[in-house]
């Protein structure tokens, strides 16, 4: 799957489940998903490269109607292409994937939703959707803060994934929420570039909703890295970290970004073995349900 083997729709794997209410063909579509089963620079416990197949599975756990956004699935036309087949290996060859098959969306006019896997995978994404979008901007929603330069000896692992992405990003401006582990030095980034958005537990998203003032009709971009919620009700993540948040947190977030321009998204992290119960899935699939709402407009 290079750039000269993988040019179509066709060629996404769609063996197993699909999204609940999704379509396997684009036509009158906005938004498709696909995943990304990959987890080869996890560094504490691995399997998200079983989260696409598992939001699937539990997406009918859910109805389709959202009664914070007051949309239904039922009403919008999305598609779920299925999953890239992605080797285990090279991480720097697997965003590439990641970045010619997020170009196949754009060329189509569809808004790309992608499930993880881990997050190293986002700078594909965003080194496709720069080529359309190079006033974009990117909200960051997780517990760490993903701007070491490498990890383990390798610069593309997910610990690096933001700081890859704002090397590519034109506009430099990633606003991140949440963040509440990294190193000194991440920290110390975050303070110098004013890209950490503080919010409190149970409240409105105002700290965002004033950052995102001047970006009125500005192309967005979320990553949405699940460990962003509290491990109480996202324990099957491979990094969990105390201190997180709720589902009033993110129905708080969505709330600001509907009146915003989300062009695309990923949501990413799931390591759906770590969690038997199988809630941690289910919320997953109701982050998606959200989002491919936010990206219908």
């Amino acid at each position: 799957m290079t750039e000269t083997n993988f040019k179509n729709l066709s060629q996404f794997n769609k063996d197993g489940a699909i999204f609940m209410g999704a379509k396997r063909t684009i036509e009158n579509c906005k938004v498709a998903l696909f995943g990304v089963p990959y987890d080869g620079t996890s560094c504490f416990r691995p399997g998200a490269r079983f989260g696409p197949s598992a939001v699937r599975e539990d997406s009918n756990g859910i109805e389709t109607y959202c009664p914070q956004l007051n949309l239904d699935l039922e009403d919008i036309n999305f598609a779920d292409l299925g999953s890239l087949d992605v080797p285990i290996g090279d991480t720097k060859l697997i965003i590439e994937y990641v970045k010619n098959a997020t170009d196949i969306l754009i060329r189509n006019n569809l808004k790309p939703l992608i499930i993880g896997g881990e997050h190293s995978i986002t700078s594909g994404i965003i080194k496709s959707i720069i080529n359309n979008y190079p006033d974009l901007i990117m909200i960051q929603l997780d517990a760490h803060a993903d701007l070491r330069d490498e990890w383990l000896g390798n610069k593309f692992s997910h610990a690096c994934t933001m700081k890859r992405c704002l090397e590519i990003l034109p506009t430099k401006k990633i606003f991140q929420i949440g963040i509440r582990s990294g190193t000194k030095l991440e920290f110390i980034e975050m303070k110098k570039t004013n890209s950490l958005i503080p919010h409190a537990l149970g409240d409105n998203a105002e700290y965002l909703e004033k950052a995102l003032e001047e970006f009125k009709g500005k192309p967005i971009y979320l990553t949405f890295d699940l460990d962003w919620f509290d491990p109480s009700i996202m324990p099957g993540t491979g990094t969990p970290e105390p201190g997180g948040y709720f589902w009033n947190d993110f129905a708080a977030v969505t709330d600001v970004l509907k009146s915003h321009n989300l062009i695309g998204a990923d949501v990413v992290e799931l390591s759906p073995k770590l969690d038997n119960s199988g809630i941690s899935s289910i919320l997953a699939a109701k982050v998606i349900r959200s989002l491919i709402m936010l990206l219908n407009k």
